[in-house]
């Protein structure tokens, strides 16, 4: 290995090229620094490599699947359609191309010097990078870290199998399951489960946990999964599995009754390992929680306030919304600006049967922080436009504080209610009260009317609630 004699000096260096990281660099070289960014692996993190990407891609798939099935009552004759998994796998590697060279165009616009290879802390102002058989140090004056998180499989099933799937490997294969075991309760489960049972394998899913959403959004959702055939175990803790010649043996316990299940393939939804380690972090003198992960402040910075740290490394969330809010945060405060990130108003979604959205506390949550709640409701059923799209499952779920109208939460499922989760956004962030979404014109007819009827019906004004 050569080791260089010098430092190469920096005014940033941004550990991690992924959609924190990268939106940092971007944002400070915007505002006049000089950064650099060093990655080991892709430009892009694994949002864009083998993350959200891959996973949104194939849940779009799903979706035209999925279309398909009520084509003809829009008077669209077609021949029966098929799926094929290895086409999609190409058109996959299509898309993280384009999107990775877009990152790296943007880069190279505002002057950012890329460093392939892995880095350690040296000290609290110098980095070394180690290339090949090279070996590089860089002095900086602050330093952004964004080396993400990685997939870690539940103790006790850590068996390799390529039978055995988790997040990390599920968008990876080629090969469509015949039947598939996905155990786990949060939204990654979710969208495997959905997902692939469009595609034709027959799925069970079985979870343990309390899942991530309102009771009512969770109503509708084991409905809607149990309409498309698959079969829902809940309450289930999963024991053993064993592979066998061509499947797997599932043990699970359902309640106080063991079970002895078959499927081709299981999928493991996975806790995250934050990627400290490598990097040294006791270097730089920066502290981390028992479990590797990097507290920051509301300025994204670390116990060393020239460091900061942003998106799946640090304790917060693990959200590409989030850490991009934290890398632009980062990216500021660097270059002298007073901006915060705040987690209060962040969106969650999922790529389901019909997709999931909320913002805000559900209807318990507000009840336990000692709010006096008003909830209004409206199914899509009740909306015209759904009905003519013949997407009429779903609910929209709005809760308010009762003396002050106050919006506290807004939770959906069903047609549109990703792209329109934006407007509950923007209602919590802004302080809006019930008046601020019934008083504005909705387009007709249109999926928003349901919101606006959700909203009306915090005072029981909805027409087209049953």
């Amino acid at each position: 290995m050569v080791v260089g004699d010098f430092a190469h000096e920096k005014d940033v260096i941004v550990i991690g090229g992924g959609p924190g990281g990268y939106h940092a660099a971007i944002r400070a070289a915007q505002l006049g620094k000089e950064v650099a960014v060093i990655e080991k692996e892709a430009i892009g993190g694994i949002c864009l490599n083998n993350g959200c990407i891959s996973s949104k891609l194939f849940a779009e798939a799903a979706k035209r699947m999925r279309d398909t099935a009520d084509a003809q009552k829009f008077g669209i004759q077609q021949e029966p359609v098929t799926f094929d998994l290895p086409a999609l796998q190409e058109q996959k590697a299509s898309v993280i191309a384009n999107l990775t060279t877009g990152v790296k165009t943007l880069l190279k616009k505002h002057n950012i010097e890329v460093i392939q290879g892995e880095a350690t802390f040296l000290a609290n102002n110098q980095i070394g990078v180690e290339h090949g058989e090279a070996f590089d140090k860089y002095q900086f004056e602050q330093a952004v870290i964004a080396t993400g998180a990685r997939y870690r499989r539940p103790t006790g099933f850590e068996t390799e199998s390529e039978r055995i799937l988790d997040p990390s490997t599920i968008y990876e294969t080629t090969e469509l399951p015949d039947e598939l075991f996905v155990y786990g309760s949060d939204y990654q489960a979710v969208e495997v489960a959905s997902t692939f049972s469009a595609f034709g394998s027959k799925v069970t899913w079985a979870f343990s946990e309390i899942l991530p959403y309102d009771p009512a959004i969770t109503k509708e959702l084991i409905r809607l999964m149990k309409k498309h055939k698959i079969k829902v175990l809940k309450n289930t803790e999963l024991r053993d599995i064993t592979p066998q010649d061509n499947h797997l043996e599932i043990i699970v316990n359902a309640g106080e009754e063991e079970q002895v299940r078959t499927a081709s393939h299981v999928f493991l939804s996975c806790k995250q390992q934050a990627n400290t380690e490598a990097i040294r972090v006791e270097a730089a003198g920066i502290e981390v929680s028992d479990d590797g992960f990097i507290p920051i402040t509301e300025t994204a910075q670390t116990n060393q306030p020239h460091i900061y740290a942003v998106g799946d490394v640090t304790t917060h969330s693990f959200y590409a919304v989030e850490a991009i809010k934290q890398g632009k945060t980062a990216g500021e405060r660097i270059a002298g600006e007073n901006s915060e990130w705040d987690p209060y108003a962040l969106p969650n979604i999922t790529h389901s049967i019909r997709p999931i959205a909320f913002v805000g506390l559900t209807e318990e949550e507000a009840k336990q922080e000692g709010f006096d709640v008003l909830v209004g409701d409206l199914p899509l059923a009740g909306n015209g436009y759904a009905t003519l799209m013949n997407k009429k499952e779903g609910i929209i779920k709005v809760i308010s504080e009762k003396e002050s109208d106050l919006i506290l939460g807004v939770h959906a499922i069903g047609e549109g209610s990703i792209e329109m989760i934006s407007q509950a956004v923007l209602a919590l962030e802004m302080g809006a009260r019930d008046e601020d979404l019934t008083y504005p014109y909705y387009p007709h007819p249109s999926l928003n009317e349901a919101w606006l009827e959700a909203a009306e019906a915090l005072k029981d004004k909805a027409i087209h609630r049953a």
